[in-house]
């Protein structure tokens, strides 16, 4: 199934709000969904979906920056990009702190709303690529036999094929045997091809 393409969130309790910035997104070929309320984004939110959350930081109920905290205790990826009055702006600066992408003060122009959320946007898609590099390289380290996954860790730690045969008590000519078939199943191309997969492996999503 295809991936739906990277959609722009709007989340803003003022009705006017969400239509003209709606018809902003599409008159520059952005696809964009509105929603009246941080609960009423957060009963639809999918963590799969690429995009960026373009969100007003002060809404009655649940305000921006406690969508953001909601969002963050599901481990969201999603940038966000927040509106803010005058008077928001150390709520703002709060806000990038716990990870927005960006802020922009009422009244803005377009172009600089744009212009943050298409960074937004790059931001999204960079680091799903990266998760999605991750997962790959941790599907390939599954794959490793016990033995393989062994030499792969003394290996990685820096550790000699002397060194390796000496601490598995097999011959040399095996670790460099297991060791080709390691550096093989993981594609790696060097040794520090091969340790920067493992830190990118062994990183917290």
């Amino acid at each position: 199934m295809k991936d739906k393409p990277a959609t722009v969130f709007v989340v803003d309790d003022d009705e006017a709000v969400r239509t003209s910035l709606r018809l902003l997104l599409k008159s520059v070929g952005l696809p964009v969904e509105t929603f009246d309320s941080a609960t009423a984004f957060l009963d639809q939110y999918d963590g799969n979906r690429a995009g960026c959350l373009v969100l007003d930081i002060r809404m009655p109920g649940m305000s921006g920056l406690d969508l953001q905290q909601a969002l963050n205790e599901r481990h969201s990826i999603l940038p966000i990009v927040f509106i803010t009055g005058h008077g928001d702006v150390p709520m703002a600066v709060e806000a990038m702190q716990a990870g927005a992408v960006d802020f922009i003060q009422k009244a803005f122009r377009d172009q600089d709303l744009i212009d943050r959320i298409n960074r937004g946007l790059t931001k999204d898609g960079e680091m799903r690529d990266a998760l999605r590099a991750r997962d790959d390289i941790r599907l390939r380290i599954g794959e490793l036999t016990p033995r393989e996954r062994e030499v792969l860790d003394l290996v990685t730690a820096g550790k000699a094929n002397k060194v390796i045969a000496g601490d598995l008590n097999v011959s040399q000519r095996t670790v460099e045997i297991h060791r080709a078939r390691v550096m093989e199943k993981m594609n790696a191309n060097s040794l520090a091809h091969l340790v920067r997969m493992v830190i990118e492996a062994q990183r917290e999503d």
